[in-house]
């Protein structure tokens, strides 16, 4: 299951440490709102995502999942 962070621009009112926390994914804009990267968070980072999002004193941030799309399968037979 893949996550990827999702800020509330309402929400958030630029305390910054969600870019300190986690600056492969988030960067700060030049008033210092995050600018956050949608690619899904690898498994390595996932526990340092999660303390990203914990630490947002207005809870602006949130992991969210990611639906990844299932490719069908071949049926193995085949009418020829």
């Amino acid at each position: 299951m893949s996550y990827k962070i999702v800020v509330d621009p309402i929400g958030c009112v630029g305390h910054r440490l969600c870019a300190d926390l986690l600056p492969e994914r988030i960067t700060l804009d030049d008033w210092g709102f995050p600018i956050v990267d949608t690619k899904p968070i690898p498994q390595a980072m996932l526990r340092d995502a999660r303390r990203a999002v914990d630490a947002c004193p207005t809870l602006a941030l949130r992991l969210e999942r990611v639906q990844t799309q299932r490719v069908p399968r071949r049926n193995s037979t085949t009418n020829d």
